[in-house]
């Protein structure tokens, strides 16, 4: 029997993702809650999309209720997406004078780890010797166990530069053909763990560079805001802070200077 989601049982949906991880779901999508969460729906032997939301939310079922969250967020990526971002680290990073601090950078919603990576090539090309440290993050427990694995589907690297395709990964051969693996030398230097930013933030230091690219589009403008300001605590003073192309600051912060297009840089003490 079709198990069909009604307008109250997409409502608290709706109330439940916000709640959960900040994101504002537009009533477009009831289609996509339905679809995603069908599954999940037959898989519990449940009879309707009510009792799927009444068993994530009794305070019982931490996995599933994260098993919900995961199914209804959104993980598109790509090697070096956004590559003007990428020009811009690769000349910051040529104008870093050597110092024994780590340069670190913080992949907010990482996904399934392709932008952390693409970041460490970068940094493992242009630092040498030098200690670096990433730090790749999503809300989403299932992309942040496969980004851990660091195997991808070479469809998502058309942007991957050739020298760092041979350098740093390693391409699948028969019953992994056209696949790739990132070096082990490489993942280990990447640490991967999920993170909730619509919640307070682990202790993680501070970083020299933050990605929060992508995201700010499934907010409101009270988590866009309350979601930066934590950020920014964990960013240097002088660091950089990066969005998406299609994202804007304006309204939500006004303590950044504007770099480029999408960057931003934090004042440093005076």
């Amino acid at each position: 029997m079709e198990i069909t989601l009604s307008d109250v049982e997409f409502s608290r949906f709706q109330r439940f993702i916000h709640e959960a991880a900040g994101i504002a779901m537009s009533d477009a999508k009831k289609s996509l809650v339905s679809s995603r969460l069908a599954g999940r729906v037959r898989a519990r032997e449940l009879p309707s999309f009510g009792d799927y939301f009444r068993l994530i939310t009794s305070g019982g079922e931490a996995q599933e209720m994260q098993t919900a969250v995961d199914l209804l967020t959104t993980n598109e990526t790509y090697f070096f997406r956004e590559p003007k971002h990428f020009e811009f680290l690769h000349k910051l990073l040529s104008a870093r004078a050597a110092t024994s601090r780590p340069f670190r950078v913080w992949s907010a919603a990482s996904s399934t780890g392709e932008e952390a990576f693409s970041t460490a090539m970068l940094l493992a090309d242009r630092l040498g010797d030098q200690p670096w440290e990433i730090f790749g993050s999503d809300l989403s427990t299932r992309v942040v166990a496969k980004a851990r694995t660091g195997h991808f589907s070479l469809e998502r690297a058309d942007l991957l530069p050739q020298e760092y395709l041979k350098k740093f990964c390693l391409k699948g051969t028969g019953p992994q053909q056209g696949t790739m693996l990132v070096t082990g030398e490489l993942r280990a230097r990447v640490r991967f763990e999920q993170v909730n930013l619509a919640q307070p933030l682990p202790d993680v230091g501070l970083f020299d560079v933050i990605f929060l690219r992508n995201v700010m589009i499934y907010f409101d403008k009270d988590t866009k805001s309350a979601v930066v300001a934590r950020l920014l605590d964990a960013l240097q003073p002088g660091g950089h802070f990066l969005i998406g192309h299609t994202e804007t600051l304006h309204g939500i912060n006004s303590t950044l200077e504007s770099v480029a297009t999408a960057i931003y840089r934090k004042p440093a003490r005076p």
